[in-house]
């Protein structure tokens, strides 16, 4: 089975600002998102990684290279985990676009939603290129192998949504915090979500072996405690 850890980026001066930042340039981690990044490499330290992926936005470069820092890999950067283009809303306070009547049409049926603008992203398109980069992704480390991507939030939602089986209407559901990171294992038959938005502990135990199958435990198993075969960071 292949390994995704989806690791979103650490707390950025937009956050701070209660801005949505979009794909707007110069939003950067604030203090406490660098140590935010420093917390989630050092979480992953003892995990292998065959292959790290990024958003080519600043705020998902600065994090990711907290965790390239410690390895050889070089960090690749995929313009399928960018951040949904929010179009004329990029750039805007959130509490002026909780008074938008699409604001709650966002919450509750964001399948329908194409923000506004002449860039403005639909949730729908967005969900699916960050699917495919997900599914390319996995055919590139192929059935054995552990990867991350280090995303944003609405991105990480919609790969969990889908994981779970989810329609996209339900992904507001899902919490996904900054430098939180969450662990998805694909196999053939169906993905299992072992993780969602952690925030603290070692993930290594969650990180299967080769060996595990398509196969969900009748009765729940032994948990990763039981079953994981945690690979040694190189």
């Amino acid at each position: 089975m292949t390994t995704l850890l989806l690791l979103r980026h650490g707390r950025s001066s937009a956050n701070t600002k209660g801005i949505l930042a979009g794909r707007r340039p110069g939003m950067h981690l604030d203090d406490l998102g660098r140590e935010q990044a420093a917390k989630a490499a050092e979480r992953i330290a003892d995990i292998a990684l065959d292959r790290m992926v990024s958003s080519p936005l600043e705020r998902c470069q600065e994090t990711i290279a907290a965790v390239a820092a410690t390895r050889r890999r070089k960090v690749v950067t995929d313009d399928g985990f960018i951040e949904a283009d929010y179009g004329s809303w990029s750039g805007k306070k959130l509490s002026e676009l909780a008074k938008d009547p699409l604001w709650p049409v966002v919450q509750n049926h964001p399948s329908a939603v194409t923000f506004p603008g002449r860039t403005g992203e639909a949730m729908t398109d967005m969900a699916a290129r960050a699917i495919r980069a997900v599914r390319r992704h996995n055919a590139k480390v192929g059935p054995d192998g552990v990867w991350l991507a280090c995303s944003h939030g609405d991105v990480i939602k919609s790969i969990v949504a889908d994981a779970l089986g989810l329609h996209l209407d339900q992904f507001q559901r899902i919490m996904i915090d900054p430098a939180s990171i969450t662990v998805i294992r694909y196999t053939e038959q169906r993905p299992f979500v072992a993780v969602t938005n952690s925030t603290s502990g070692t993930l290594a135990p969650y990180i299967a072996g080769a060996s595990s199958g398509s196969d969900a435990a009748v009765g729940g198993g032994a948990g990763p405690s039981g079953s994981a075969h945690p690979r040694r960071a190189r």
